[in-house]
């Protein structure tokens, strides 16, 4: 809303609300690049050597760069955007745009800073950052359809373990990797299933429903895998499955620098990234999509127009047990080549907190993970360089930045209304 002044000018009036969210992210804002700013300054004097060539492939060489330039120039990018959101504050697309251009800027300060006179392996980073990434995107996306639909998915780290356990016992019995798949999802729908029924048709809390469900999961795979590793020779006939071997994108591959790292995946990384497109059309271009989300804000004005509540629930609800299942199988025959106890290690957790990030939309929510990934893979890479800089510090930064989303100084984080809501029809 404009007000017109006696002089002919024209003013944005702001809200009260609108003008607390401006200063409270320019406020953070402003913190983290007069932070990039320090770190700019005490740069160590010499090159920044970045590897551009994935191991194992040809590729062009490593790029040096002087690096106190190559701190100093990004720092002072993010100061122009802390400074610009403090006084105007930023929305709409550019504002999309500037918080990106501010994320990349500082961490290549936090990495000139951290690696001078070093070699930092970029295309590790990227592999690592994709590898970390896909189950945490999977399993964000399965809370997606959740959500959307109603139902809080706290469930989402026993859906990844218990598709991971799956996926090892089943491809190893069977030797196919395609039966590991097919039996991961099976269990994450089974899981799901379990939320769905106690959740819609037995009204149980479904916060504490999803807590019960990850202790049950994790009891249920650790029980069963001792098991069958107490057996002779039981490691060997349950759980080697292998991994699944990376197919090469034709001509994509080839493309310098990010072709070796990234369109050179398992299958299930090509899911992933089939599923965040097609889960983001069917949500908001498809008329199943309309109505997943209308039972997830106002289920009886849904239900007045002919909509059956119940039956979106369970349908969105078991469809995110399949992704869910997807992302557990990417643990064990997508990785690791094998199954621990409670290998998934609160990954659950963090993608539900991807998709609070994400404000419940399957791009955010994905934006969300990869970031998480990022730092995961960048906390090993700067163990490697033996940086000053504690790791722990590393670790926190994530969670840390969620409170920050969640407590609104990023915008609004609401969730569908009806989300968590049981629904009983008249």
């Amino acid at each position: 809303m404009a007000t017109t002044t006696a002089t002919g000018s024209t003013r944005q009036l702001e809200s009260p609300e609108h003008r607390r969210r401006r200063l409270r992210l320019g406020i953070l804002l402003l913190i983290l690049a007069i932070t990039g700013v320090a770190l700019a300054a005490l740069t160590a004097a010499g090159t920044v050597d970045f590897r551009l060539a994935a191991p194992g492939s040809s590729g062009p060489g490593d790029l040096r760069l002087p690096a106190r330039p190559a701190a100093a120039v990004p720092a002072a990018i993010t100061l122009v955007i802390a400074v610009a959101q403090l006084w105007r504050g930023l929305s709409g697309r550019w504002a999309v745009a500037a918080f990106s251009v501010f994320g990349i800027a500082f961490v290549m300060t936090f990495i000139c800073w951290a690696a001078s006179g070093k070699l930092f392996p970029l295309t590790n980073q990227i592999q690592g950052t994709l590898a970390l990434s896909t189950p945490l995107i999977l399993g964000a996306l399965a809370g997606v359809l959740c959500e959307r639909a109603g139902v809080i998915n706290i469930a989402i780290e026993g859906q990844l373990l218990a598709g991971a356990f799956a996926a090892a016992i089943i491809a190893t019995v069977s030797g196919s990797f395609l039966v590991g798949v097919v039996a991961a999802v099976v269990a994450g729908v089974f899981v799901a299933w379990l939320l769905a029924v106690f959740s819609i048709r037995y009204l149980v809390n479904q916060i504490v429903l999803g807590v019960v469900l990850v202790v049950l999961a994790t009891g249920i795979t650790g029980f069963l895998f001792d098991q069958l590793t107490a057996l002779p020779d039981g490691s060997a006939r349950f759980n080697t499955p292998g991994t699944m071997q990376p197919i090469a994108v034709p001509a994509l591959s080839s493309i310098p620098i990010i072709g070796p790292t990234v369109f050179d995946q398992t299958a299930l990384v090509y899911a992933m990234v089939v599923l965040v497109a097609l889960i983001t059309f069917v949500l908001y271009r498809t008329r199943w999509g309309l109505r997943v989300r209308a039972v997830g804000e106002h289920p009886r004005a849904a239900a007045t127009v002919g909509i059956n509540v119940l039956r979106i629930r369970y349908q969105a609800v078991l469809l995110a047990g399949v992704v869910a299942g997807l992302g557990g199988a990417y643990f064990t025959i997508g990785s690791t080549g094998g199954f621990t106890k409670e290998m998934t290690a609160g990954n659950g957790f963090i993608a539900l907190a991807a998709l609070i990030m994400g404000r419940w939309h399957p791009i955010g929510a994905t934006a969300a993970a990869l970031f998480f990934g990022f730092t995961k893979a960048l906390q090993g890479q700067l163990q490697v360089l033996a940086t000053p800089i504690p790791t722990e510090i590393l670790q926190m930064t994530p969670y840390l930045l969620t409170v920050v989303a969640v407590a609104g100084a990023v915008g609004q984080t609401r969730p569908p209304k009806a989300d968590g809501e049981p629904y009983t029809p008249d």
